[in-house]
């Protein structure tokens, strides 16, 4: 266990004890922890004690999207969720101080996996976080054992709405989301379908971490970081993680779609379908990206089945 640390529990909140309490704060009820990565400090969350579960967050969002996972499982499962570096209550270096590419991403959280001496690992992921997430299994494979995801992608694809195509416009699509917010801030609308599931509450924890310019950097990097073309420095990285896919044929693996997400849309679904015809799947018609906030009382359900069903299976690990 050489060549990092891990950072004693603190509260993010200690400079609010003198004054008023995030008014998300309740809706978070979590101890915070932080690791030492790539010479940042990365945030997570380590609740409850059993098998582990690794909740990996997309973007704009951060560990508050997975709130309600948290608390359903934390009484029979240990519950992983950091905040990739330059999102939620992770450190938010500049651009000079770390790269954001999707090659650091994995590094980190394999970091994270390892300081932590996860074994038999199962993967929840959204967004990003699915190129990280299974990336990372890619990675490490043997400390991996089943897989659950939400309207993500693991593979190169051409598709990327207009609307994220003119947040990448040079100059223009750095102001835009770094310094208009309008990345983050239309996320709250677009992103959901039952928007009254965004409370003042729920929009001002998922705003919180990216309230500047500085602290948005990993927001606009995020999105400049999707690899359109086998130009762009991460297309190996992920064409990589694809061809990596092949090897988790055999394990339980959920597949949780919001069939009315505008962003990873249906396609990205069957494109898994592709890799996996046997995993389990479950299309909920009336929810969108931001799936968890819109059916999260229907996913837990959803989830204690797939793990009671899956808690015996015995499979081939793989080893790199």
């Amino acid at each position: 266990m050489v060549g990092y640390a891990i950072l004693q529990p603190q509260c993010p909140f200690a400079a609010c004890a003198m004054s008023e309490v995030p008014i998300w704060r309740d809706l978070y009820p979590f101890e915070s922890h932080y690791a030492d990565v790539s010479g940042q400090r990365m945030h997570y969350l380590d609740e409850g004690s059993g098998p582990p579960l690794l909740m990996v967050h997309g973007n704009p969002t951060w560990s508050f999207y997975w709130r309600n996972l948290v608390s359903a499982f934390r009484d029979r499962y240990r519950v992983i969720v950091p905040d990739h570096v330059g999102c939620g209550l992770s450190d938010k270096p500049s651009l000079g101080q770390y790269d954001f590419r999707l090659a650091s991403r994995i590094t980190d959280l394999a970091s994270l996996v390892e300081q932590l001496n996860l074994e038999n690992v199962t993967l929840l992921a959204h967004d990003w976080g699915g190129a990280i997430g299974v990336g990372t299994a890619v990675k490490i494979p043997g400390r991996f054992r089943r897989f659950v995801l939400f309207n993500t992608a693991a593979f190169p694809d051409p598709r990327c709405p207009l609307r994220i195509r003119v947040c990448r416009i040079p100059v223009l699509g750095q102001i835009g989301v770094q310094g208009l917010n309008l990345f983050a801030g239309a996320a709250v609308k677009m992103a959901v379908c039952c928007p009254e599931r965004m409370t003042r509450q729920v929009r001002a924890g998922l705003l919180a971490p990216y309230d500047s310019w500085a602290h948005r950097t990993a927001v606009h990097r995020f999105v400049a970081d999707i690899p359109l073309s086998q130009r762009h420095p991460s297309f190996s990285v992920l064409r990589e993680i694809e061809e990596g896919l092949s090897q988790f044929r055999n394990h339980p693996i959920c597949l949780i779609w919001g069939m009315r997400d505008w962003c990873f849309t249906p396609h990205f679904l069957d494109r898994f379908l592709g890799f996996f015809p046997q995993a389990t799947v479950h299309r909920l018609d009336h929810a969108g990206h931001y799936v968890i906030e819109d059916a999260h009382e229907e996913i837990v359900p959803l989830l204690n089945r797939f793990f009671t069903e899956t808690a015996a299976l015995s499979f081939p690990v793989p080893r790199r």
